[in-house]
């Protein structure tokens, strides 16, 4: 069986305390590799080696940090296929899918923040008579990089590339269910010609080694994308120690449909942005509102869709939703489901679990579910699910699905669709949202600002957003 490593000062290692998890492969419910159990000294191990480097790489000219980042993406494009393979059988989620988005844009992440950091430039303000100031942006130091499960790599990438290419060191924490693509980089790394001790990639459990880079005090950042729960506890325990935070949390996104879209580019859309990655996209639009004109053509349609949709093993070509993450995970969507019932809902098209044939019999498979007839107050359209689940709601006026959408704790993205110019601007100017997708979904431009309000989140990743978060204005001033 094989047994992952951390990647620490440029070199593979097994963790200090010797101690394996079980890493468990979704599609087929069984262990198929070993990862490091690591804990605070490994962590300690990572910050001496990121101390010894953070001269070298926060000195080293912004052309030479970004010519090595630029080798780093291009490494993940010539092992394409490895990575592809290794994201699916770790994650679940079909080859195509790892193919067409998780790899390719993490190869996106590194190559853009290695060009932008070439583009960055700061600001001066001049005082007439006086003197001027101008902005100096240096980089933090050693930053706390925790990833989560749902897009591995894809999100890993979309940490570490800003905080690299601004001269950070980097202590980097992939999700302990899916950890085999970060394994992976450390090659990759090496191969680029990455310093030893720049980036560094350890593995193991959220309460063990996540903690204590957290607690850490010569860590000086920490960005993390995971659940709210666990950003609370982040935040309670960073900022007395006045460490700068980026927080991506959860999300309940709402899905509002007008009766004057474009209803077939609307339908096969919604079918993305409902089960894509098996719901478990932190984006997924998991409570969809139909204008009541609408309604019934669109649950005719909407169900006839979902219910053809083929769940399979992720190496099936054919496959619409492979397994998902984990068997806990799928065990608390189920639970979902039976509280739905209980609330009132009914179940309108899936709601169970898939048992394949063969190799795959006990892998995390769940059928698409679709739910109509629960109010927008009750739990199941309040809380996140995080999985292959969606309500379906009528609603009468703006005034109302604008109450209903703005219901829950999160914000983090809605979609709306709509072909009414001005009710598309006035809709996404009142949606209590950081992220507004107008008859699309999951479009992303990465000069653009991502993150949440409310519960879902702190601050903002993308484009000079990341660039900001990961370095240190100083102002200077000169008279004349």
């Amino acid at each position: 069986m094989e047994k992952l490593l951390n990647f620490i000062n440029g070199e593979y290692c097994e963790p200090i305390n010797g101690k394996f998890i079980d890493n468990y492969e979704p599609a087929t419910g069984k262990v198929y590799s070993l990862i490091p159990d690591s804990d605070a000294n490994d962590v300690e191990k990572a910050v001496e080696a990121a101390e010894k480097a953070f001269p070298v790489w926060s000195s080293m000219s912004i052309e030479e940090r970004s010519a090595i980042l630029v080798r780093l993406s291009e490494g993940i494009e010539r092992r394409m296929d490895e990575f592809v393979a290794a994201e699916s059988k770790d994650n679940g989620k079909p080859v195509t899918l790892a193919a067409h988005v998780d790899i390719p844009r993490a190869v996106s992440n590194f190559h853009f923040f290695a060009t932008a950091i070439l583009h960055y430039a700061s600001e001066s303000h001049y005082m007439e008579g006086v003197g001027v100031n101008y902005t100096l942006r240096k980089p933090i130091g050693i930053v706390g990089c925790i990833s989560p499960w749902n897009l591995p790599l894809y999100l890993f990438s979309w940490k570490i590339a800003p905080a690299l290419a601004a001269g950070n060191c980097v202590i980097a924490k992939p999700s302990e269910i899916t950890p085999y693509t970060a394994y992976l980089l450390g090659k990759v790394a090496q191969e680029a010609g990455m310093p030893a001790g720049v980036l560094n990639i350890l593995h193991g459990l959220g309460g063990s080694v996540g903690d204590a880079i957290v607690k850490h005090p010569k860590i000086k950042a920490i960005s993390f994308t995971g659940g709210t729960k666990t950003g609370e506890y982040i935040a309670r325990t960073a900022a007395p120690m006045f460490k700068k935070l980026s927080l991506e949390l959860g999300g309940k996104n709402p899905n509002i449909i007008f009766a004057d879209c474009d209803f077939d580019e609307m339908l096969k859309t919604t079918m993305r942005s409902s089960f894509a990655n098996q719901g478990q996209i932190c984006l997924c639009g998991s409570r969809i509102f139909v204008e009541r004109s609408l309604y019934a053509k669109f649950k005719e349609a909407f169900v006839e869709k979902v219910s053809r949709s083929i769940v399979s093993n992720p190496k099936d070509p054919k496959a619409n939703l492979g397994a998902v993450v984990s068997k806990p995970h799928m065990e608390k969507v189920l639970s979902y489901v039976e509280l739905a019932k209980e609330e009132g809902g009914t179940v309108l098209t899936g709601g169970e679990r898939v048992i394949l044939d063969g190799e795959y019999k006990e892998g995390y498979y769940l059928r698409p579910t679709v739910i109509e007839g629960l109010d927008y107050t009750c739990r199941t359209n309040q809380e996140e699910i995080f999985g292959p689940v969606v309500t379906i709601t009528p609603f009468d006026t703006e005034e109302e699905v604008l109450k209903m959408a703005n219901s829950t704790q999160y914000g983090l993205a809605a979609t709306l669709w709509t072909s009414d110019l001005q009710r598309a601007h006035r809709m996404a100017d009142q949606l209590h949202s950081g992220i507004v997708w107008i008859n699309a979904w999951l479009v992303r431009d990465l000069r653009t600002p991502f993150g949440g309000v409310k519960a879902s989140g702190v601050g903002r990743e993308g484009g000079w957003e990341a660039l900001r978060f990961f370095t240190e204005p100083k102002n200077v001033f000169i008279k004349y």
